[in-house]
Formats: structure tokens, sequence, C-alpha cells
């Protein structure tokens, strides 16, 4: 079973992440899926989302960006890369970063959890139109230093990411024991 569909508190993880990011304020959500992605489009198909498909079945994480790239209005000022395997992220912290965002428009912002960047970032368009098919995400944070905004976040859950097995029990364990701080709808 592919980690955007496994169980967490009664809904799949992929619903996790749309409901914070939707709760957090972000309106114009783009979910990129792999050839494979049938299941996952259904799983979110009653969502206010638009679902793109990748034609590229090898493609990296810089390929799904550069797909859900295409499909943005010119328009948009900046882009929230969030990872579909960080569930746990609040609806607090992704309209912190929003925030910030709207304040310094030419930074690429990054979560900060205890001095240890994390997830998601937010890039503004015209820096993430730098990024070719032969880059990557941290080649745009790492080439000027002087753009980025670190943000440091009480969310812990910027730093907690589903790799492995036991990453997923893990971020298991921690809802049942009501570990974490629970989102709060904010919009």
């Amino acid at each position: 079973m592919c980690k955007q569909l496994l169980p967490l508190e009664g809904k799949p993880v992929i619903r996790h992440c749309l409901d914070n990011l939707l709760d957090g304020g972000i309106s114009d959500i783009f979910v990129v899926i792999g050839t494979q992605g049938y299941m996952i489009a259904e799983t979110i198909r009653n969502y206010p989302v638009t679902v793109v498909r990748t034609t590229d079945p090898d493609g990296d994480m810089a390929a799904s960006v550069l797909t859900g790239r295409a499909a943005l209005p010119q328009t948009t000022s900046g882009v929230m890369i969030a990872l579909a395997d960080h569930p746990l992220i609040t609806p607090q912290t992704v309209a912190l970063l929003s925030a910030q965002h709207g304040k310094e428009r030419d930074r690429i912002i990054i979560p900060v959890h205890e001095g240890k960047k994390g997830h998601p970032t937010l890039f503004p368009r015209p820096i993430l139109d730098e990024l070719t098919a032969t880059g990557t995400l941290r080649d745009l944070v790492m080439c000027d230093p002087g753009r980025l905004r670190l943000v440091e976040v009480p969310d812990q859950g910027v730093r907690l990411d589903m790799d492995t097995p036991e990453d997923y029990q893990m971020i298991a364990g921690l809802c049942r024991s009501g570990a974490l701080n629970r989102p709060v709808k904010i919009r």
C-alpha cells in the first residue's frame, strides 16, 4: 500500500495533509500524482483540489514540482511544497508560512523546529521558475542563502516524515498517545 493511503486516526494520510493545508488557509491546492496514483485521486475526489498527473514514472520530487508548476496560473506569487508524507504539520504552521510570504514575497520560507529545518517550504514563484529538469529544490535553496527566511515554529510535525514503516508506526503512536498538539481549524 502506498504511504499516502495508510490509515492515521481513521483516515488516509493524504487527507490529513490536505485538511491541514485547507484549514491553514490554502485555497488553491494542486496534488501531483504518479501514473499509478488513481487510488490517491479516488481517495481525494471530494476535496477542492486540482489533481495533476505526472507522466514521468521514474520522476523524483523535482519532476513532480515541475509538473505541478506547469499547472499553476501565471499570477501565482508563491508555491508551498507540501509533502504527502508529512501528515502532522499544523494549520497554524501553514498559516504562519503564508503570512510570512505576504511580508517577504522574494524569500524562500522554511520552517524550523528546535533548530532543524523542516517542511513545507514556500517558494516565491520567480525562484521556483528557476528549477530545471536536472536541478533539485535543494539547489534553489542553497544557491543564495540571502534569499532564505527561516521561521521558527513550535510544530514538531515539520520534522516528522514517513520514509520507513518505523516512521509511520512512530507517527501513528504519537497520534494515539495524544503527544502532539492537535491541529485547530483557523480558517
